[in-house]
C-alpha cells in the first residue's frame, strides 16, 4: 500500500483530531486491574490501539466495541498463562505498548511476563525505568534466554520511594498502575506529568486509587486493595493538532481543527509561534488562517532559533519533525535538536530531495534554512520510515509540485485513524494506493 499525492492545492475546512494514542496505551492497560466494566471513549481507530485491544480479547478480558471509538472491558476472568504463550510474544512484538500491560499484571496477579522490546526505529528504547520501579516494588526480576521474556514475580507488592532516571512516560505509567494496589505509600520522583499520565491518574482515582501530586513530578500513591469499574473520555491527540497546524502553514491553507484540547497543549501553540505561523483560539478550536508568508522569530540577542525537545512541560519529540518540515517554507532559519532520540532525523534526505535546504549535522541536529516560498518543493517517491516522519513526509508531498508516491504507508495507519479521508475532506489530492 501506498499514498499517491499530488500536492500544491490550498486547503480549506475544518478536522477534527483523533483521541489520544499515547493516552489510549495507558488507559486501555489499566482495565487489568478491576474486574468490574470499564468504558473508554474517543479511542483511536488506528493499527496500536487494536493491536491491543486484540491482545486483551485473548488474555479473556470481555469486549464490547459499540463504535470505533468506544469500548466496554471486563477482566473478570484473565488468562495470565496466554502471556507467556508464543502466539503473545509474536504479536506483543509488534508494538511497544504492550509492555504496558505488566504494571497491571503485577498488581493484580503478582506476576507479569514482558518480551524484548520492539516498536519504532528511532534509536534505543530502554526498558530499565519500568524494571527498576517494579524492583524498588519488591518484583522480582529475571530474564529467561530460552524463551526470550523477562519474568516478573511478587509474593506482594510493597510501597517504596524511587527517583526515576529519566521521566519516562510509560514508565510513570507503568509504575503507577503497579503502585497503586501496592501495600503501603509510594512516592516518584522525577515523574513524567503529560497531561496523558495526568488523564490515567485522574481515571485510576475514579476506579478507587489513591494518588496525589497529579500535574506534577512528584506523585504519591497510597495501595488500595480493589479498583472497580469507571468510565473514562480520552482527550485529543495533540500530537495530531500539532501536525494539523504545521500543514495548514506549509499549504497555505485555511484551517479550523474542532475539539482540539486547547488547555493541555501546553507549549505547543507557542513552538509554531515561534516559527511565525499565526492562529486564534476560540472556545476548544484553533483557526490558522491562510498565510502567504511566516518568518521564525530569533532569539532577543539575534541568534538563531533553536527548537529542541524535552519531558512534559517541555516540547515535545513527536512534533519535532513537524516543525522541521513546517520550516522549510518559512523565511529565516532554524535549527532543529533531537535531543531525546537519535536516528529520529534521518529522514532529512528525502526532504532535500524534494528541494527543501537542509544541513543534517548529526544524528541528532539540523539546520532549516527557509525558502521563502521561493520555489516549491518538487514531488518524488519516498518511504516512511515512522509514525512522525511519515507525516511530515506527507506534509511535504501535500505542499509539493507535482505527484509523490509514499510508501510503507502502515507507518502512518499505526498511529493517524484514516489520515487520507480527513485530508481529502479538507480539499487534498491523496489516493490510498
Amino acid at each position: 500500500m501506498h499514498f499517491e499525492v499530488r500536492g500544491g492545492k490550498k486547503l480549506k475546512g475544518e478536522i477534527i483530531p483523533q483521541g489520544a494514542k499515547n493516552e489510549a496505551l495507558q488507559v486501555i492497560s489499566a482495565v487489568l486491574l478491576t474486574p468490574e466494566k470499564v468504558t473508554i471513549s474517543n479511542i483511536p481507530d488506528i493499527i496500536d490501539v487494536n493491536l491491543l485491544i486484540e491482545l486483551l480479547g485473548e488474555m479473556n478480558v470481555k469486549i464490547e466495541r459499540s463504535s470505533p471509538n468506544i469500548c466496554t472491558f471486563q477482566a473478570d476472568d484473565v488468562n495470565i498463562d496466554y502471556l507467556h504463550s508464543k502466539a503473545y510474544k509474536r504479536k506483543s512484538g509488534k508494538l511497544r505498548g504492550s509492555v504496558m500491560l505488566a504494571g497491571p499484571m503485577l498488581a493484580r496477579y503478582r506476576k507479569a511476563f514482558i518480551p524484548k522490546p520492539g516498536g519504532d526505529k528511532i534509536g534505543r528504547r530502554r526498558l530499565d525505568t519500568h524494571i527498576i520501579g517494579f524492583e524498588k516494588l519488591n518484583a522480582s526480576f529475571i530474564y529467561h534466554e530460552e524463551d526470550g521474556f523477562f519474568h516478573l514475580e511478587a509474593s506482594h507488592l510493597q510501597g517504596s520511594s524511587m527517583l526515576l532516571d529519566e521521566p519516562s512516560v510509560t514508565g510513570t505509567a507503568n509504575i503507577v498502575m503497579a503502585a497503586s494496589m501496592a501495600i503501603g505509600t509510594t512516592t516518584i520522583y522525577n515523574a513524567a506529568c503529560e497531561p496523558y499520565i495526568q488523564q490515567l491518574c485522574r481515571m485510576l482515582n475514579n476506579m478507587g486509587a489513591k494518588i496525589n501530586g497529579i500535574g506534577s513530578n512528584m506523585l504519591t500513591i497510597e495501595g488500595v486493595t480493589y479498583l472497580g469499574g469507571t468510565s473514562h473520555h480520552m482527550l485529543p491527540d495533540m500530537i495530531e493538532v500539532g501536525s494539523f497546524i504545521g500543514l495548514a502553514a506549509m499549504t497555505q491553507s485555511d484551517i479550523t481543527i474542532k475539539n482540539a484540547g486547547v488547555e493541555h497543549l501546553g507549549i505547543i501553540p507557542e513552538k509554531f509561534r515561534q516559527l511565525g505561523i499565526q492562529m486564534s483560539f476560540n472556545g476548544d478550536d484553533i483557526h490558522i488562517p491562510s498565510q502567504e508568508q511566516y518568518e521564525i522569530q530569533t532569539f532577543l540577542d539575534g541568534s538563531v532559533m533553536t527548537i529542541y525537545d524535552h519531558p512534559w512541560p517541555g516540547f515535545t519529540p513527536d512534533l519535532l519533525s513537524i516543525v522541521l518540515v513546517t520550516a522549510i517554507q518559512a523565511k529565516g532559519s532554524v535549527l532543529i535538536h533531537q535531543k531525546m532520540f537519535e536516528s529520529r532525523l534521518f529522514f532529512v534526505d528525502k526532504l532535500i530531495d524534494m528541494g527543501a535546504r537542509i544541513v543534517l549535522c548529526d544524528p541528532h541536529r539540523a539546520v532549516v534554512i527557509g525558502l521563502e516560498r521561493e520555489q516549491s518543493l518538487r514531488g518524488i517517491t519516498m518511504s516512511s520510515p515512522d509514525i512522525r516522519a511519515g507525516v511530515a513526509l506527507l506534509i511535504a508531498a501535500l505542499s509539493a509540485e507535482g505527484k509523490s508516491i509514499i510508501q510503507n504507508i502502515e507507518q502512518i495507519d499505526r498511529g493517524y485513524q484514516d489520515i487520507d479521508a480527513r485530508l481529502r475532506n479538507l480539499g487534498a489530492d491523496i489516493k490510498r494506493v
